[in-house]
């Protein structure tokens, strides 16, 4: 059962004014519920069964949102930095009041998909480490990824601080002076993909993050772009960490 709020709280938080305006706009009768104009900012509504206008216009209600981004390279993957761009400058005004947060990081020089979102449990479910979100990147490496690395990231690389990462699944697209391949990790350590390649003596030179549990990067999107979750995409991320 949805819990009825107050009227100047959902208005105030779906962006129509700080909540010293919302009331002053109910106080001159500026808002409908179910055809009737209301007065005072403390009624209380449930804003998914109710119909709110506001100035003859009807505010459809939503509480979280879930956003696909194609991470462009030189933003970081932060609410806030005070030198450089981050992902939450690249959206448009209209999202910002649900004040999204990036579900996890991506490196400032690596591109792909980055999934923006103000759902915090879901967001803790796709980062548990409990719950072994595979997440695959493509990678060009200056190098010759030759098959005897399959077996190698499977058993897992031991990293240049003594750390020995998970399992990971490692697919060969082209092996040649630069090799192109797919890396599956289920972990997310600080430069991770790049640092197992260095531990077999080669160096990453393009990293992109194509897919995180069963959502894949929208083809269509140009580094910079985004869009809104689709509503099966959003169901199948939470079947896949037993939210549904």
């Amino acid at each position: 059962m949805v819990k009825k709020e107050r009227l100047d709280k959902i208005l105030a938080n779906m962006g129509y004014g700080s909540r010293k305006n919302v009331k002053k706009f109910i106080k001159d009768g500026k808002v409908k519920v179910n055809n009737v104009i209301i007065l005072n900012n403390e009624f209380k509504v449930n804003p998914y069964e109710d119909e709110i206008f506001f100035n003859n216009e009807e505010v459809l209600y939503r509480e979280y949102i879930y956003i696909m981004l194609n991470k462009p390279q030189g933003i970081v993957s932060s609410t806030d930095d005070p030198k450089t761009r981050t992902v939450i400058d690249l959206l448009d005004e209209e999202y910002l009041i649900y004040k999204p947060f990036p579900v996890g990081r991506l490196d400032k020089d690596t591109e792909g998909l980055l999934m923006l979102s103000n759902d915090g449990k879901l967001a803790h479910e796709l980062l548990s480490p409990k719950k072994g979100i595979n997440k695959t990147y493509y990678v060009e490496v200056d190098g010759f990824v030759e098959d005897k690395y399959i077996e190698v990231f499977k058993d897992g690389i031991i990293l240049e601080d003594g750390y020995k990462t998970l399992p990971a699944s490692l697919e060969i697209i082209n092996a040649n002076i630069i090799s192109k391949v797919h890396l599956t990790i289920q972990e997310g350590k600080f430069h991770q993909v790049k640092r197992m390649f260095e531990s077999i003596g080669m160096k990453v030179l393009f990293l992109k993050r194509i897919s995180m549990g069963p959502l894949a990067l929208d083809e269509s999107l140009n580094p910079g772009e985004y869009r809104e979750l689709k509503e099966d995409e959003i169901e199948l991320l939470k079947v896949h960490v037993n939210m549904l």
